[in-house]
């Protein structure tokens, strides 16, 4: 099977399974998403939903935010895990939001990943789900699936993406990252699949 129609087959299928997928990182706004993504590292969505919630009615703006010490805010994200460097990172780029972009979170690859805490892959997050901005995040899921489904043969989180970007039209790289996610957390695990279990590997394995 040619590259073109596994890229077909692969969104048609997610197209089945998740018409509108929707980011599992509740926000109102882009700070509350930035600061949830960074929170996101090594965590679940669920558990990050859940310690947002509460951090939030702390702080829900770089303003607010500074007013708070290191420790109030690792007693509050500490369910999350490496609280101590995520803690830092949070007022680190809150008073740099403050001191470099009036408050608000830029609409930029560069800006974004001079703040603490933020890599590449962070302020792909933000830049497709704040400001639907086309980006193509790749976090483990999607690292594991792109290199399953024969979409690349990169090793290397960069290679992953540039390979998935050629492959799908950019218009859809928001919704195809959403949808490679949710199914990779539900159908194909790293522990359950193996790359020949779930319904996308295994069909791809007959063709």
């Amino acid at each position: 099977m040619k590259k073109q129609e596994r890229v077909l087959f692969i969104l048609k299928k997610l197209e089945e399974l998740y018409p509108n997928p929707k980011p599992p990182l509740k926000h109102s706004d882009p700070y509350i998403l930035l600061v949830a993504v960074v929170l996101s590292a090594r965590s679940t969505d669920a558990k990050v939903n859940e310690v947002t919630k509460e951090l939030f009615k702390l702080a829900s703006t770089p303003q607010e935010m500074v007013k708070l010490n290191e420790e109030q805010i690792r007693r509050v994200i500490r369910p999350c895990g490496l609280s101590p460097a995520k803690a830092k990172a949070i007022l680190g780029l809150s008073r740099l939001l403050i001191e470099k972009h009036g408050g608000k979170v830029p609409m930029d690859f560069a800006a974004l990943e001079e703040l603490p805490g933020v890599g590449h892959k962070t302020a792909s997050v933000v830049m497709a789900q704040a400001f639907e901005i086309p980006a193509f995040p790749v976090d483990t899921h999607i690292y594991r699936l792109a290199r399953r489904w024969k979409l690349t043969k990169g090793k290397s989180v960069k290679q992953v993406e540039k390979d998935l970007k050629e492959a799908f039209s950019q218009a859809m790289w928001g919704k195809v990252h959403l949808q490679m996610i949710y199914y990779g957390k539900t159908h194909c695990s790293a522990r359950r699949c193996h790359g020949i279990d779930c319904l996308i590997c295994r069909e791809l394995a007959k063709k």
